[in-house]
Parts: C-alpha cells; structure tokens; sequence
C-alpha cells in the first residue's frame, strides 16, 4: 500500500487525485490549512489522515509539520493546492504578487524541503500540478503565470537534484478545468462558465496516475493535457 500526500484535496483535481487513490485502497494524507478544514477533509475522505499548515503562509511550515507525525515514507507528494488573482501589471500590489508566489511555489518548494526525507526513504514521487499558464503567460495573468513559470523550474532543479536518490519528479500541465478556481477565473474575466467545456478534474487525476503507476524504471517528466473540441 503506497502512502500519499497530498494538498488541494478540498475541491476540484486534488480532491479528484485523493478519492482515486483511497478507492484503490493507498493510503492518504491530506493537507489542510487549519484544524476545521482537516475535519472537513477527514469526513469527505473516509479513512484519510490530515497534516495541517497555511500554505499561504510558508515560513510557518516547518513549525507546523514540527508538531505533528506524519508518515515515515512517503510514495508520493502531489502539490495541487493554488490560488489566482487576474490583473494586469499595472494594477496588481505588491500584496497580491506576494500572496500568489506564497501558496503557488514557495509552499511547495518549503513543503518539498521539510518531506524530503521521508520521499528519498521511499524512492518517492514528487508531482507538481502546474497549469498551462506555467508554459505560455498572457496578459492579466502575470502574477499567477510567473507562480507557474517558477515552479516548473523548482520541479527541474529537483528532478536534477535528486535522481540519485531515486525520487522522480513530475509536473501536469493541464489546460482549463471545470473547477471552482475556473469558475472564479471566468467571473474575473467576466465570461459565461461552461463546464462542459472544459476537462474534468477525474480526467487530470488520471492523468497524475498514469505517470504514478509507471515502472520504477521510467519516468514522466512533463505531462500536457487538454481538452478536445
């Protein structure tokens, strides 16, 4: 039985990756941000165990995993937890830029950091749920596209980093996906949300499985995904 953690497993791909996973019987471990959120998250994921820290605020990571127990191994570390605020260059503060660099790289990097451990006693699998903005950045998207840019290059150097200690490293690029992070997208760019256009946060979860379940001697390290029609 392989043991996961995961953040982001409140709603849309990361709760979609959680429930893939305990229904084949892994076991998971879900981030939540405070102890009412992990109650939440303990009772829409029978069965899972939750670690909790704000990933909006990163430096108090170490401090707060430092209290808990989490797994000795650690399978795989799936990063799918992000926020978003449109805006051009010229309106977005400085307390947006930092707000969305916090939660969107530097908590996975930290995250990262303070597991590493417990991934290398595994021979684990890190995987970074990016997004497509981390390979192309339009206009009022520059704050989160530059998240995005970022932590494919943090997913890179670690790849790097640490092959040797047999941890693979793997980032999914998925295009728009019907969850309540597009809806609000489309709200801030005031166009109609469809879902139905859209992908299905089950289709990037199997897509987050099928570089999970390759042979120990293979490894994915960018995946793309998007929506036909």
């Amino acid at each position: 039985m392989a043991t996961h953690v995961i953040t982001g497993a409140g709603s849309g791909i990361g709760a979609a990756i959680a429930g893939r996973l305990a229904e084949r019987g892994d076991e998971v471990w879900l981030w939540a941000r405070d102890a009412g959120r992990a109650r939440e998250l303990e009772a829409r994921h029978p069965g899972a165990r939750t670690l909790v820290g704000d990933l909006a605020e990163p430096d108090r990571l170490s401090w707060a995993l430092g209290h808990q127990s989490p797994p000795d191994r650690i399978d795989s570390l799936i990063h799918s937890a992000g926020v978003i605020e449109l805006g051009s260059v010229g309106e977005l503060t400085p307390k947006v830029w930092h707000a969305t660099l916090a939660t969107n790289l530097i908590a996975p990097a930290e995250l990262t950091r303070l597991l590493l451990p417990q991934l290398r006693a595994a021979r684990g699998h890190v995987v970074f749920v990016n997004s497509g903005a981390g390979l192309h950045a339009y206009g009022e998207w520059g704050a989160y596209a530059a998240s995005k840019f970022g932590l494919r290059a943090l997913a890179d150097a670690l790849r790097g980093e640490e092959a040797a200690n047999g941890v693979r490293v793997t980032t999914v690029y998925p295009g728009r996906t019907a969850t309540p992070m597009q809806e609000k997208v489309h709200q801030q760019e005031g166009r109609e949300y469809d879902p139905d256009r859209w992908l299905t946060p089950k289709d990037v979860a199997t897509t987050v499985l099928t570089a999970l379940d390759l042979p120990r001697g293979a490894e994915v390290t960018d995946l793309t995904v998007r929506p036909t029609g």
